[in-house]
C-alpha cells in the first residue's frame, strides 16, 4: 500500500466503483476499503449451481438516461431481461404493474373502456376525501379488490404494521396501465449483467487497490490520514458516532436454498399479496439470465424491523427521519475533506442508475471537470 492517496474510497458498491474509476481515470490514486469480505456493496452476485445468485435481494437495472445506459455498457454486457413480476394471491397469479391481463382476470373485463368503467366504479363506490392512511390512499386510486388482493398484505408484511398506520403519502400514486402489457418499468433500457453485478463492479475497479474486512470507523484516524479526501458511503449517523440518535430503515432477511428441480416458479420475481404468507417475495435467480442449468436456486424474501447491526436496506423517510437526517446533513456539510454519498451516506433510496448519475456528478465536480 501507499502512504498517501489523493482518495480514500470507503464503501466498494457502486457508488464508491463510479467515483474511483472516474478518479483514477483522471490520473488519481484511490484506496477502496470495505468492511465486508466482497466488493459490490448490494448488488453483489454470487455463483450457485452455475447460476448468479443476488445475494442481498433482486437487482435489475434500468433506466430512461442513454447516456447512463452507454456508461455502464463499458463495463459489461446487458441480457435483455425485461421485469415482469406476478403476484400470487392464495393460488391466483395475476400480472404486476397492474394492467390489462391483471384487470382480465380480476373481474374478466376485456377492452381497456370496460377495466376503466371498472376501475371508476370501485373508486367511486369507496371513495374517501382527504385520506389519512395508506389503506384510505390505496383505496381511492385503484379500488377495494385490487386493495384486499393484491395491495394490503404485501405492503402490511414489508412495513411490518397495518396499512391503517402507514402515512397516505407512501403511495402517492400506483401504476395502472389500460394495456396488455406487463413491463413493470417504463424505462426504455433494461436488462442484468450477463455473469452477474460483481464481475461488473470489478472491471469498474480494475487496477485499484481494495482492502476487504476493514471497518474504517474503527481506526478512522489512520484511514484519513492516508488520503487528502475522503468519499465515505457508509451510514451518516455511524460516521458521526449517533450523535443526534439513529436513523431507521426497513431490513431484509433471506432464505436462500439450492432446489434440484430446473425450474421452480417459472418466473424471477413472484410477490406473495396474502397476509398469511411469512414472506414478501421468492426470487428464482436462473430466469433473470435465462438459465437452461439442471438445478435452481430460490430465496425467500422476508421483510423486518431493524436494529442497529442489521444491514440497512430501505431508508425510513418520514418526518421524524428526515429532520434527524437534516441535522447530520448540516453536519455532514461542515467537513471539507469527507464527501458524503450513496445510499446510506445520503439517507435517500437510489435505483442504481440514479446512483451511477449522482456518482458521476459528484466526481466531476471535485476533479473541476464542472
Amino acid at each position: 500500500m501507499n502512504t498517501k492517496y489523493d482518495f480514500l474510497i470507503v464503501g466498494a458498491g457502486l457508488y464508491g466503483a463510479v467515483f474511483a474509476h472516474e478518479a483514477k481515470k483522471a490520473g488519481k490514486t484511490c484506496l477502496m476499503i470495505d468492511k465486508r469480505n466482497h466488493v459490490a456493496g448490494n448488488i453483489y452476485t454470487e455463483k450457485i449451481e452455475d447460476i448468479q445468485v443476488h445475494k442481498y435481494g433482486a437487482h435489475i437495472f434500468h433506466t430512461s438516461k442513454k447516456d447512463i445506459w452507454a456508461y455502464v455498457n463499458q463495463f459489461t454486457e446487458f441480457n435483455r431481461y425485461i421485469n415482469s413480476p406476478l403476484a400470487n394471491y392464495h393460488g391466483e397469479i395475476y400480472n404486476l404493474p397492474f394492467n390489462m391481463n391483471t384487470f382480465n382476470k380480476m373481474w374478466g373485463v376485456v377492452t381497456p373502456d370496460e377495466a376503466q368503467a371498472k376501475v371508476e366504479e370501485q373508486r367511486r363506490e369507496s371513495y374517501v376525501e382527504n385520506p389519512q392512511n395508506l389503506e384510505e390512499q390505496a383505496i381511492n386510486l385503484v379500488g377495494p379488490d385490487i386493495y384486499e388482493k393484491l395491495i394490503r398484505g404485501y405492503t402490511e408484511k414489508q412495513w411490518g404494521r397495518p396499512c391503517t398506520e402507514i402515512p397516505a403519502f407512501i403511495i402517492r400514486r400506483l401504476p395502472v396501465r389500460f394495456t396488455y402489457d406487463n413491463n413493470y418499468f417504463n424505462d426504455p433500457y433494461q436488462g442484468i449483467p450477463i455473469g452477474g453485478y460483481t464481475a461488473m463492479i470489478e472491471r469498474m475497479i480494475e487496477g485499484i487497490e481494495v482492502k476487504l474486512n476493514t471497518d474504517y470507523l474503527v481506526e478512522k484516524e489512520k484511514w484519513d490520514s492516508m488520503a487528502d479526501k475522503v468519499v465515505y458511503t457508509g451510514p451518516v449517523d455511524a460516521y458521526f458516532d449517533y450523535q443526534f440518535g439513529v436513523l431507521e430503515y426497513r431490513s431484509l432477511r433471506f432464505e436462500t436454498e439450492v432446489l434440484d428441480i430446473p425450474n421452480y416458479q417459472g418466473n424471477a420475481v413472484v410477490n406473495y399479496t396474502d397476509s398469511e404468507t411469512p414472506y414478501t417475495r421468492i426470487i428464482e435467480h436462473k430466469h433473470f439470465e435465462f438459465g437452461q442449468q439442471p438445478k435452481t436456486v430460490i430465496s425467500r424474501e422476508y421483510s423486518a424491523e431493524w436494529k442497529l447491526g442489521d444491514e440497512r436496506y430501505y431508508p425510513i423517510n418520514d418526518d421524524k427521519n428526515n429532520k434527524l437526517h437534516e441535522q447530520y446533513k448540516a453536519l455532514a456539510d461542515t467537513q471539507s475533506k469527507v464527501i458524503f454519498g450513496g445510499r446510506l451516506g445520503e439517507y435517500k433510496y437510489y435505483d442504481m442508475d440514479q446512483v451511477v448519475e449522482v456518482a458521476l456528478q459528484k466526481v466531476q465536480e471535485v476533479l473541476g471537470h464542472k
